[in-house]
């Protein structure tokens, strides 16, 4: 009956969204051992997760905190900053090694304006 346990939900989590994130987290939660605070019916741990909250037996901001500090990334930034914008530019840009700088690769004189350009792989 998680349909009607969604509706009952919603009651006290008025967007379906978040109510999914939190019914998720709870369910996370359940599945590493949190302790059930409703009997669990035969149920699995998504339906026992939307009664709790249906039934508020769950503290939704403790569920909150559980689900951004679980969303949360960690990413070590190096230590070495560019000094300026032309040095991070050039390291986001390929090298260019091998590429010659002649910028005649089109013979002169030649107007290919009016072509289709026709890519044959």
């Amino acid at each position: 009956m998680a349909r009607i346990t969604v509706e009952d939900c919603v009651e006290r989590v008025p967007s379906r969204f978040e109510l999914v994130m939190l019914a998720a987290q709870r369910a996370r939660d359940i599945s590493a051992g949190g302790a059930l605070t409703l009997d669990r019916d035969n149920d699995k741990n998504p339906v026992v997760a939307l009664r709790e909250i249906a039934e508020t037996t769950v503290d939704l901001d403790h569920l909150r905190y559980e689900l951004m500090h679980g969303l949360r990334r960690h990413v070590d930034a190096d230590d070495e900053e560019p000094a300026d914008l032309v040095q991070e530019l050039e390291a986001l840009i390929p090298s260019r090694a091998g590429v010659e700088d002649d910028d005649t690769m089109l013979p002169e004189g030649t107007d290919y304006g009016d072509q289709d350009i026709v890519d044959e792989d």
